[in-house]
């Protein structure tokens, strides 16, 4: 039985070095795969955004050793670079796995880094996997314990969160003891920032990158002896006294014993997760009741504060923004029907006939909606004086795995294979699918 009477952060160190790989439910490993093929994908569509060839740029110009490989680029840099620029491509277009426990997107922040270092190490595809779901573990039971105030004090729980579960799961990677394990905690949490005002500029998809890179480096500064708080997560001035949040015993208590990965909501719009209920309640409706554009009088969208403070834009100018834009996203997806990556440029969000429809859209906050949720219900009213309503949950209608790998499969041929080739990307999806087999990383990543 576990002793309640120590402190969080060495519980959680405890569970990081004690979870032995065999005892992660099968299910679990089949999922992870999954999230792998979903990242690797949104990281290849990513890779040429200006942000990313900016820290490009950067990498360059503080050099380093060649240890692990900028994925699509054929170079390598740092592990720390490498997990700074893969983590970053991987959230440049917001189309990226997210975690309503995680408050977040928890694949970009603890893959890249992940990825470097069993590369640099030459670890087994099972020391990968296993290191992330132990990984995904801790940030959800953090998330768990900041709670929705947390994300709605203005924090950018991808980051903070994400710090602390890359952290986990490189020292789970790299085979930290207990007390190195628990300084790894503290040097990533003493670390952990990101502000939502940023959201729409290149700074968000940082944030994901810079988790991965600090996840890399308290791990390897702790596997050294450098030290840090021993109670980061529930002492006085740590991480839940200045950014909200409380011990949860319920909360720990299922450590071990369940693992979240089958509730990732891998993304099918290449936007804010916050934008996804409206925009499928807004298509149920248009397509059910045959509409059209010049049919529609009104959009009332009530969604609760939770996804408005993440889609938090009314208006949008560029296509960065119109990622966080729910006026933008449905009126696009009901005018255009197409919501990928095409979506999202400067000239799509500067279409006339967008913003005119756009001005028809209203957000309404709803309290009726429950806190933590995705829920959202659009109304439309037509000029005929009609009016028609529709619910949408994106978050609680999670395919299951057998229906998630069709989909995901799907997504990552059209995402890789302009970058990749088909021959190549067929090949990589058959290795992803059974990478437990995979004895060392360093050939996985060889054959990109």
């Amino acid at each position: 039985m576990e002793d309640k009477s120590i402190g969080m952060t060495r519980r959680l160190a405890k569970f990081i070095v004690g979870t032995n790989a065999p005892e992660i439910p099968v299910l679990a490993y089949e999922h992870a795969k999954i999230a792998l093929m979903d990242w690797f994908g949104v990281t290849m569509a990513g890779k040429e955004e200006p942000l990313v060839t900016k820290l490009l740029k950067y990498a360059d110009l503080m050099g380093g050793k060649e240890q692990a490989t900028i994925l699509g680029y054929g170079i390598k840099k740092s592990v720390a670079q490498a997990a700074l620029v893969n983590g970053a491509a991987s959230h440049a277009l917001d189309y990226d796995d997210s975690l309503l426990s995680f408050l977040g997107h928890p694949s970009v922040t603890l893959f890249p880094g992940l990825l470097a270092l069993s590369e640099w190490k030459g670890k087994s595809g099972t020391d990968f996997l296993s290191a992330y779901l132990i990984g995904l573990k801790v940030g959800v039971t953090v998330a768990s314990c900041a709670g929705p105030e947390h994300y709605a004090t203005g924090w950018h729980a991808t980051s903070t969160m994400g710090h602390l579960a890359a952290a986990a799961a490189c020292s789970r990677l790299l085979g930290l003891d207990e007390q190195q394990t628990v300084y790894a905690l503290g040097i990533a949490g003493t670390q952990a920032s990101g502000l939502k005002r940023v959201f729409g500029t290149m700074c968000k998809p940082f944030h994901a990158g810079r988790a991965s890179e600090v996840g890399v480096m308290s791990s390897l500064l702790a596997g050294d002896g450098f030290t840090s708080a021993e109670d980061i997560l529930e002492g006085p001035g740590g991480f839940f006294a200045a950014m909200k949040g409380a011990v949860n015993e319920d909360v720990l208590s299922t450590l071990g014993k369940t693992w979240e990965v089958e509730n990732l909501a891998q993304k099918y719009h290449a936007s804010c997760h916050g934008t996804h209920s409206p925009i499928e309640a807004a298509l149920s409706i248009f397509q059910k009741e045959g509409l059209s554009i010049p049919e529609i009088k009104a959009i009332t969208v009530h969604v609760n504060q939770l996804m408005l403070s993440a889609a938090h834009m009314t208006d949008a100018n560029t296509g960065l923004e119109g990622k966080f834009c729910i006026p933008y996203c449905v009126a696009n997806a009901l005018l255009r029907g197409n919501t990928g990556m095409q979506a999202f440029t400067d000239d799509k969000v500067a279409d006339p006939e967008v913003k005119a429809l756009m001005k028809k859209i209203f957000l309404q906050c709803d309290s009726q909606i429950p806190a933590v949720s995705a829920e959202a219900r659009v109304e439309i009213e037509t000029t005929a004086g009609r009016k028609y309503s529709a619910l949408s949950d994106v978050m609680k209608d999670v395919p299951e795995l057998k229906v998630k790998r069709v989909k995901i499969r799907s997504k990552f041929t059209d995402l890789c294979s302009t970058v990749l080739g088909d021959q190549k990307t067929k090949r990589l999806e058959e290795i992803i699918l059974s990478l437990e087999k995979m004895e060392n990383m360093t050939a996985f990543v060889a054959l990109l």
